[in-house]
């Protein structure tokens, strides 16, 4: 899960939404509105609000999370209109489940939150993507489901629990798999490195409550299935504690340190030095890997399949 927006569905709609999603489906259904919800937008930054109707947001969320890529001749070019497809229903799915386990109408443009917004973004090809996909959303036993994303594996997915230190049981919809090999990842994302300040990390962690004093050192002390670190112990001068990586991940920045697919990680001198390959937490579709997938043919089904399983497609609204 590579950011986001904030929503409101209007009163009426979110009420009707939260009793579908509870009340649920018989398994292979997908749970139906009377009409598209409205959303009630919030800034992260400045605060505004504005009403919109859902797939007005969903272009928005899929060009802040897609965008356009850049060429080798400072250009820019869109995504595979598969792989636009597949993040208009991710993002659909993604924002449905939140708002109805929040019991609220609105969602912040916090990345953290939820999903990237960025309406200057959206392009013809993005708009068209979202047309064409109007309503569709997955679901799982008759519910909606956490449609979780992120930028790009590092070769093999994670579950919730390894990628994000889920709290609740492990998801039945969520497929830990190998991933093809994918010749069209950056090399920036193949393998990176990076240095953090310690101050930096002495924050993040504070913040988050560890209490370690000034950090001294780094040990991963458990794997995940996936190839990711799953947990820590952090020694510093107050003492030890251990910590998922997941979570130390983002109390020290999760856009320096790519990914919990590590190679390195070690304190040296006043910086934290990290190397590993992928970008974000592994869960679910992986952005360009969806990439890959389109680029050979594949359809928007056939690549939330690839990352879902046991999971039903359909029109939530019309």
């Amino acid at each position: 899960m590579n950011r986001t927006t904030a929503i409101g569905i209007g009163v009426g709609a979110l009420v009707i939404l939260l009793l579908v999603t509870l009340t649920g489906r018989n398994q292979g259904e997908v749970p139906t509105l009377d009409s598209e919800p409205t959303v009630n937008l919030i800034d992260k930054e400045s605060g505004e609000q504005r009403q919109l109707s859902m797939e007005e947001y969903i272009s928005g969320v899929v060009a802040g999370e897609m965008g356009q890529l850049p060429s080798e001749v400072d250009s820019e070019q869109d995504w595979p209109r598969e792989a636009y497809a597949a993040q208009a229903i991710i993002a659909r799915s993604f924002a449905l489940t939140f708002l109805s386990e929040e019991g609220t109408i609105n969602i912040s443009t916090d990345v953290e939150e939820a999903q990237a917004y960025a309406p200057e973004k959206i392009t013809p090809a993005i708009e068209e993507a979202v047309r064409e996909t109007r309503g569709v959303v997955m679901a799982h036993s008759g519910n909606f489901i956490h449609a979780w994303f992120h930028s790009y594996s590092g070769g093999h997915t994670a579950t919730a629990k390894e990628g994000l230190n889920y709290q609740k049981s492990e998801p039945p919809f969520i497929r830990a798999r190998e991933v093809v090999e994918n010749e069209y990842v950056p090399k920036r994302l193949q393998g990176w490195s990076t240095t953090i300040p310690l101050a930096q990390v002495n924050a993040g962690l504070a913040e988050r409550g560890v209490n370690v004093g000034e950090l001294q050192q780094v040990d991963v002390t458990e794997w995940g299935q996936s190839g990711r670190a799953s947990k820590l112990t952090l020694t510093g001068s107050a003492g030890a504690q251990e910590m998922h990586a997941a979570d130390f991940r983002v109390a020290v920045g999760s856009e320096e340190l790519k990914s919990t697919k590590l190679e390195t990680l070690a304190v040296q001198g006043d910086q934290l030095v990290a190397s590993g390959t992928g970008f974000g937490h592994g869960v679910g579709l992986s952005q360009w890997d969806a990439y890959k997938l389109a680029k050979d043919g594949r359809s928007a089904r056939d690549i939330l399949e690839y990352f879902f399983q046991d999971i039903t497609i359909g029109k939530a609204w019309e």
